[in-house]
């Protein structure tokens, strides 16, 4: 031990962290994953607890005491008031002599694009976009959840295909599948005995999300409340990738738009027909893309831009990760 890297990357979400020990020239020394990031469910000092774990893990593997810079992307860090307070968290640590924490939904967009300059859009859970510009400007938003404007994600997916559902079962709504395919998924006959099921837990809460690409293939079969709700999905993710591109005055001129998430990422022909539609009329030069790298990649790029690296190094790293 004694040796330093360049950058310990760390990307922490809500069911795993990941990290890795990258050297100056892109060379990745150790990667290591944990459990999940959850400081609100925790607090704060458990779950950089649980991160210091897989730390150092990786550390012992790649022979080093620390590093030059700590490049984290984190769950949960939703206002530059919390970032700051992670930040002091993990500079206390002592891993690195600077630390940089950012929302994760950054490590998306680095991954996503050749230098730090374009706009991401991530789709999973829920629903988030940033964008960044290589003198430092971002845009952001804060992203949780109806109190902060946001629709979409694949939990409220899965609560508006139920909200239907349940009203064309019972007559409040107009007529959908859904109140067939929904249940059908958990092996019951009607919306009634699945409301209920979810209700008393006996269909576990978590298992909701088990919905989402229930409405997507239903959308797909041409029933018309499924396929408004894919629409609406592509009018918010084209939102907030317009906004976000107009504050950083990306609009006229060409710009990547990644595309991340379970939801983005599973290519679903007719929310990515409806994206591309919808982007090309509202922001005809970005270039939308979809990319499946590991985010910690994404958090090792954004390192590597701190201390200097240069473009070898970045595709060095990019290339482990591939």
């Amino acid at each position: 031990m004694g040796v330093r890297a360049a950058v310990l990357a760390v990307d922490a979400g809500n069911s795993k962290t990941d990290v890795a020990v990258v050297t100056s020239d892109g060379e990745v020394l150790a990667t290591a994953r944990g459990g999940g990031f959850r400081p609100p469910a925790v607090g704060v000092a458990e779950a950089v607890d649980s991160v210091a774990e897989t730390v150092g893990r990786a550390f012992a593997q790649a022979g080093v005491a620390g590093v030059d810079h700590v490049s984290a992307c984190l769950a949960n860090a939703d206002f530059p008031v919390e970032e700051e307070q992670l930040a002091v968290a993990l500079h206390a640590r002592g891993w690195g002599t600077s630390v940089d924490v950012r929302n994760d939904t950054f490590a998306i967009l680095r991954a996503g694009v050749a230098e730090p300059r374009g706009v991401a859009v991530v789709c999973g859970a829920g629903i988030n976009c940033v964008g960044m510009r290589p003198d430092g400007r971002t845009a952001r938003f804060p992203a949780v959840g109806r109190i902060s404007g946001d629709w979409g994600g694949g939990w409220g997916m899965a609560e508006e295909a139920l909200f239907h559902a349940a009203r064309a079962e019972d007559g409040r709504g107009g007529p959908t599948a859904l109140a067939r395919t929904l249940p059908a998924h958990f092996g019951l006959a009607s919306m009634y005995a699945l409301i209920e099921a979810l209700y008393l837990e006996h269909i576990p809460q978590a298992r909701r999300h088990e919905l989402t690409p229930v409405l997507f293939a239903t959308a797909a079969d041409g029933d018309p409340v499924a396929r408004s709700l894919v629409d609406r999905l592509a009018d918010e993710v084209v939102a907030m990738a317009t906004v976000a591109l107009t504050r950083l005055d990306l609009l006229a001129e060409e710009t990547p738009v990644v595309l991340g998430g379970s939801i983005l990422a599973a290519r679903h022909a007719l929310l990515d027909d409806g994206i591309h539609t919808r982007l090309a009329a509202r922001a005809p030069k970005a270039v939308p893309h979809v990319v499946t790298a590991r985010p910690v990649m994404g958090a090792a790029l954004l390192g590597l831009d701190h201390v200097g690296a240069g473009t070898t190094a970045q595709e060095r790293a990019r290339a482990h990760f591939a």
